[in-house]
């Protein structure tokens, strides 16, 4: 689970971990003995290859088989954004669309590398990915910056243009065009926008207000209705005292213990186990407190896409538990 937008600290993490910590050589090589033993060249990657582009080229899938040729040579000659997804990751579907908009907007400044980690384990080690969504710069060869988590537009934008300042006289692809995109800032929903920058403040009141008035005036707004869950449970699980773990974990029979447990597991990425927690909460007690546990779990439900295996399974769990 991602809140709706990386904090700063997650982006300075993820980079920090790049920083002289990655090798790519290695899937060259993997990707070399694959291509002997087939003897198809690159073109054996069993999955989308080098000429699978989208959107006039500006998106790739990549594969183990054709990392090489597609984002390290590639990153040569011009910035590469690899996203590192998958199928089962709800904050995935909402961040690449996105990169895949900007993409197409970018006149060739830059290209995006989709990779599905699942089906390319090898490559997430290389970055050592620890969650998704993970996005990943490449330039000249080597990973120059990144992020993890579904950030807002402007945010993206404002990093990418970053980028492209720091690398127009580095890479020859990267000329005038890495402003191409900047024309597309008039097409945003203002309300949108207004929404994110109060999230970026750290004004959750006036995130939710903003949220809660576009749904006031188009009631079926998808990605309205699921930020303002996201933005909801980022206000909360920000309050979640660290020690929420061992005061639960003390106390099983503490309803409130448990759920702040549940919430802090989950907003660090131990999704099953907050998961669970709750799932035996629901075992445990009776009456008022029983249904107060259910709510709160289906609420950490909606944080997620619903066919997600995590959610498939607790769901599946708690029907068991209370019937």
């Amino acid at each position: 689970m991602t809140h709706p937008r990386g904090s700063a600290s997650n982006a300075q993490a993820a980079s920090a971990a790049l920083s002289g910590a990655v090798d790519l050589s290695g899937l060259k090589e993997r990707a070399d003995a694959a291509a002997r033993q087939s003897g198809q060249g690159n073109s054996g990657g069993g999955g989308p290859a080098s000429g699978s582009g989208r959107s006039g080229g500006s998106v790739i899938d990549v594969t183990e088989a054709t990392f090489q040729s597609e984002v390290v040579e590639r990153s040569l000659k011009q910035l590469v954004v690899v996203d590192l997804w998958a199928e089962w990751c709800g904050p995935c579907k909402q961040l690449s669309p996105v990169l895949e908009k900007l993409a197409a907007e970018s006149g060739g400044s830059w290209v995006l590398a989709k990779v599905d980690v699942d089906a390319n384990p090898r490559i997430s080690q290389v970055f050592g990915v620890q969650s998704v969504p993970t996005v990943v710069a490449i330039a000249g060869g080597q990973p120059v910056d990144a992020f993890s988590g579904a950030l807002p537009e402007s945010q993206i934008r404002q990093w990418l243009d970053q980028l492209l300042d720091a690398l127009r006289d580095k890479l020859p692809g990267v000329g005038a065009a890495g402003n191409a995109a900047e024309p597309a800032e008039e097409e945003q929903d203002p309300r949108f926008t207004e929404a994110e920058d109060a999230f970026e403040r750290g004004d959750y009141a006036a995130a939710q207000a903003a949220y809660q008035r576009i749904l006031d005036s188009e009631p079926g707004n998808e990605q309205a209705k699921a930020a303002l869950v996201q933005v909801r449970f980022a206000e909360r699980a920000e309050g979640t005292d660290p020690d929420a773990v061992r005061r639960a974990d003390a106390d099983p029979g503490d309803v409130q213990a448990q759920c702040d447990a549940a919430d802090y597991e989950v907003a660090a990425g131990a999704v099953e186990d907050g998961f669970a927690r709750l799932v035996a909460t629901v075992r445990r007690v009776a009456g008022d407190d029983r249904e107060r546990t259910r709510e709160h779990l289906v609420g950490l439900f909606e944080l997620f896409d619903p066919a997600d295996e995590r959610v498939a399974k607790a769901r599946r769990d708690l029907a068991a538990a209370l019937f």
